[in-house]
């Protein structure tokens, strides 16, 4: 296998790809024009490296486990609880869920027209055409992968905290002598879970296909024993009217906005409905790309709502002491998911065992979930060096002989840890940092989606997934709602996941932005062409 493109003009076998380029095989002197996988790969200007062995459900069970309702809802719990309470979690999901829907048809339909893992930044330059398109490619890329280091990052230190919760309520909890671990042991745990996902994403794609569809089984199934069984075994649970019409606006940093408070605790939902382009970057390695890498999309969008909702109000209905659950000096901590478990076996019991079991159920989604996002955190980090956009970019786009991409994997994990590394000093530097999870990976779907209703609003061909006239509206409708959110939760107030009254999410977004522009300007615009094919446009074997 060659090493990637070099970002000199004496790129070898790579050149750029132009808008509507299709490329010619040079071992049969043909052009593709077949639907099948491999060919259309190479009309978009790829050769066939990765092993293509996903079925849609395979590709939909790694997204889904991504998206993973159990890991959103229960990590970010507090937040939507302390900000709205009831209301905002049984009305706001909805209204998230919808409008991510709309994102997520948006994406599918582009998804559709280019199944190729570099997704987003390729989409990008694809419907920008050639002036604007490396710049395009550059930011949509360099957006996309951070914020998927982000969420990698995130969700394996969410896990992290809910296993220090686990052993401490095993040992008897905070009012009971329980054992709570610092900062040092929370990031130990957290190098020792990424080190676990980097091992198994190290294994062939058909061994992540069967670890994908376990997890989409257990989050699935997870969801509905939950939602079930706290509510039963609680001694009390909330009234229908309490959980249908309940506004909690002791959010305890001074907010007194009703509207304002709705918003913040929307983050919960926009947090949790985030990572389906997953879909998209494992495209390369999905059978029948252009229409299951856009099913995949819709389809996890669209049952993580359904399943997050029936979660949520399951829950909710054992919830009957907002402030106790939200307390930092009750037997988990503050940690209110935790809480909740605990207090509904404990009351009907006389001992917290079975909640902490059920903590162990969400445990097992949340690792999963990190699992998967490494998956496609590293398809991303294949894809964008094998267009030569990263340092080193040689060395992270090869893959090993079961056609895995070895060193992005290891790549991804390793930054993914570092970011973390920032908790140490401050919660608030990780939380400001983990911000660009939600809108920084937002900013990437919305990017190629304005280029498609604008620039290339006459010029796109949409695949076999196709919104026809209705594209466009949806388009809009999108990045109005991506805009909107990236306003709202950058306002300075308190950003909901910390207990800060300053909000660092601008501060984070802003500095990657600035980063990222700067670094064209000075560097990338005079290398840096888009993506390019590595496939031969001479004699040479790409």
């Amino acid at each position: 296998m060659k090493t990637e493109a070099s970002t000199s003009s004496a790129a070898g076998s790579y050149h750029r790809l132009d808008d509507y380029e299709v490329i010619n095989d040079d071992i049969s002197n043909k052009i593709f024009t077949s639907d099948s996988d491999d060919s259309r790969l190479r009309q978009l200007g790829y050769k066939q490296e990765l092993y293509r062995g996903l079925s849609f459900i395979a590709n939909f069970s790694i997204t889904f486990t991504i998206v993973s309702v159990l890991t959103g809802i229960s990590t970010l719990y507090n937040q939507a609880l302390a900000f709205g309470g009831p209301i905002t979690l049984v009305y706001g999901w909805p209204i998230v869920g919808l409008m991510t829907l709309i994102v997520g048809l948006a994406l599918a339909e582009i998804c559709s027209a280019y199944p190729t893992s570099a997704g987003l930044y390729y989409w990008s330059a694809k419907l920008s055409g050639n002036y604007f398109g490396p710049f395009a490619s550059w930011i949509t890329g360099w957006f996309n992968i951070v914020g998927q280091w982000a969420v990698t990052a995130s969700v394996d230190f969410s896990l992290a905290q809910l296993v220090q919760v686990i052993i401490l309520l095993s040992t008897g909890g905070l009012n009971g002598g329980g054992y709570q671990g610092s900062k040092y042991v929370v990031i130990a745990l957290h190098g020792g879970i990424l080190l676990l996902h980097a091992i198994l994403n190290s294994l062939p794609i058909s061994w992540l296909s069967f670890f994908g569809q376990l997890a989409a089984a257990w989050n699935v199934l997870g969801v509905f024993l939950l939602m079930i069984l706290i509510p039963m075994v609680a001694t009390e649970r909330a009234s229908a009217k309490f959980v249908f019409t309940n506004f909690n606006t002791d959010n305890g940093d001074g907010i007194n906005n009703n509207l304002y408070i709705f918003v913040l605790g929307l983050l919960m939902s926009q947090y949790t409905l985030t990572g389906y382009d997953a879909s998209a970057h494992m495209t390369e390695e999905t059978k029948n790309a252009d229409k299951n890498g856009p099913k995949g999309i819709v389809s996890a969008i669209g049952i993580s709502v359904l399943a997050g909702w029936a979660y949520i109000l399951g829950i909710t209905f054992a919830v009957t002491d907002i402030p106790h659950l939200l307390n930092k000096n009750n037997d988990s901590g503050g940690y209110a998911i935790a809480q909740i478990f605990y207090d509904a076996f404990k009351s009907r019991y006389g001992s917290g065992t079975g909640g902490i079991v059920c903590l162990g159920i969400i445990a097992v989604a949340v690792f999963f979930c990190g699992m998967s996002s490494l998956t496609s955190n590293s398809r991303m980090a294949y894809a964008f060096s094998r267009d030569g956009a990263m340092p080193y970019s040689s060395f992270w786009h090869k893959v090993n002989k079961q056609e895995v991409p070895l060193n992005a994997v290891w790549m991804s994990a390793f930054i993914a840890f570092c970011m973390a590394l920032t908790s140490l000093g401050s919660l608030v530097a990780f939380q400001a940092m983990t911000s660009i999870a939600t809108i920084g990976l937002y900013i990437a779907y919305a990017l190629p989606i304005l280029f498609r209703v604008t620039l290339a609003r006459k010029s796109f061909t949409p695949g076999p997934f196709n919104l026809g006239n209705y594209g466009l509206v949806v388009g809009w409708v999108a990045i109005f709602w991506v805009a909107l959110i990236s306003v709202l939760f950058s306002l300075p107030v308190a950003y909901p996941i910390t207990d800060q009254t300053l909000n660092y999410t601008p501060v984070a977004v802003g500095g990657l932005l600035i980063l990222v522009v700067s670094s064209w300007i000075f560097s990338a615009r005079h290398w840096f062409k888009g993506p390019i094919t590595n496939i031969g446009n001479s004699s040479e074997e790409a």
